[in-house]
Parts: structure tokens; sequence; C-alpha cells
């Protein structure tokens, strides 16, 4: 199976899991705490099992990584050569706040990089897809459009970035842009935004791992934007034992030095 054919097998399986979610969603869940005090819901399991079965099934070879299986050694994990990248719900704290900005993400990766990826916003019933080579899709209720990042960038500068986690740096960054508009939203989404040109740059200097970025990565790659670290790398997924990214950009307009805002 291509790359190009694992898109709509991987968008049907991401809104299975959305499904569950939304089961557990309108109910009066019950909230735990993991080991690095981040929230855990019945919804995170539901999904995680729902797409760990469906993938298992798509593909019986493949292995996935899910951040609900994060355990899985190192040295396991080095001998994959592709696998499955997933977070089975994106944005926890939004789904808590009963906000609707979280979203199932599931990528493929080879060669530390995100070959193909499905982002889904189960409360937005809104689906954004992207392969590399193929470019990228939303999907909703009407249908399924081809979408790319805005170049040139808009003004004024129309940046996204995160409502739980805005932090100083961020701040800082935003206001050296100048004149802006600034939204805030949860999860994947912000990726999802300047994918589909509806934003222009995301900035990240908080901690996210590699299941927050993989899917919506190859969404924003596919639509024809850029994933980099803040010394102009691509941003990438390395086998190790940290699964933490180092800070990051998302812009679609490689025409502008952004970068030139990280420093006064």
């Amino acid at each position: 199976m291509s790359n190009n054919e694992f898109l709509e097998p991987l968008a049907q399986i991401a809104e299975e899991a959305g499904v569950a979610i939304m089961k557990i969603y309108e109910t009066d869940f019950d909230v735990e705490l993991k080991d690095d005090h981040s929230p855990l819901t019945a919804a995170d399991k539901a999904a995680h099992q729902v797409i760990c079965d469906a993938l298992a099934e798509l593909t019986p070879d493949m292995p996935v990584l899910s951040e609900e299986s994060a355990e899985i050694p190192v040295a396991e994990r080095r001998r994959w050569s592709r696998y499955w990248l997933v977070d089975p719900l994106d944005g926890t704290k939004e789904f808590i706040k009963r906000n609707g900005e979280f979203t199932v993400n599931i990528a493929l990766i080879e060669g530390e990089r995100p070959l193909a990826g499905v982002v889904h916003a189960p409360v937005k019933k809104t689906t954004w897809l992207g392969v590399e080579g193929a470019g990228a899709f939303r999907k909703t209720a009407a249908g399924t459009e081809s979408i790319h990042v805005q170049t040139p960038t808009a003004e004024p500068v129309r940046v996204v970035c995160s409502r739980s986690h805005l932090d100083e740096k961020t701040q800082d960054f935003i206001d050296r842009l100048g004149p802006h508009n600034a939204v805030a939203t949860g999860s994947s989404l912000k990726f999802c935004l300047v994918a589909e040109g509806s934003a222009d740059v995301y900035p990240r200097f908080g901690p996210t791992s590699h299941w927050d970025t993989a899917a919506a990565h190859a969404v924003v790659a596919a639509a024809g934007g850029t994933v980099v670290t803040l010394g102009g790398e691509r941003l990438r997924y390395p086998v190790a034992e940290s699964l933490l990214n180092p800070p990051f950009l998302v812009y679609g307009d490689t025409g502008r030095n952004w970068r030139q805002y990280l420093t006064a």
C-alpha cells in the first residue's frame, strides 16, 4: 500500500476514534493524573484501543507508538523502519474544559520524518489529511477539498498560539511581529490553521511530544508549509529515549524570514 492509499483508511480510523471520544465527552467522566501530572480520561484510553485495533488490521506488520503505550523500549523502536505515531486524544485539557478544541492524530513515520498524517477534530466534524508528494486536504460533511498554506503572508500577520500554554517567549515573538491578529486554540488544530491558509505562523517554545505534532506536521508539509527548529532545521522525529520536541516554528510563507522575530 502506498503512502497515498493510507489516507482514506486513516481518516476512517480517526473518525471512529472520534466517535468513541464523543460518547465519553457527553458524560460526567473522571480525570486521572499520569506520572508526569498530565491528565488522562477514559476517552484517551478508548480512542487508543480503537486506533491500535484498526491499525493492527490495516497493517499487521507495522508497529504503533501511541502516547498511551509510550513505554516501548528504545532498543525495540530502533529496529522499526516504519511505524505509526499516534496521539489518541490531543488536547486532553481542552477535552476536560469541553471547548471542542481537541483532536485525534495519526502519523506514518519513516526516516525520522512524517510521510503521511491525519488530524480529526470530533466536535468540529473536520478531518485534515496530508501525504508527502500528494498534497493536503480538508474533509467535512460537505466533501473533501484541497488545501494550501497562505502565500504571501497576510497583512496583518495571523499568528496562532496555544490556548493552554501561552508563555512569555511566545508573547515576545508575537509582539515582535508588529501588526497582527492572534488566535488562541488548542491541540494540533494550530498546525491545521496554517495548513489551510487560515493562519500564517505558529511559534511553539513550550514542551511538546512527538505524537503531539507528527500528524499535523505531515499535513502542513503536504500543504506547502514548513516546520523548523529555532535553528532553522526541519523538525525531525529521531528514535531516542526522549520523545520531546525542541521548540519550533510552523509557517506557510517560506519567502519570509520568520526567525528574525526570535530576538529583539
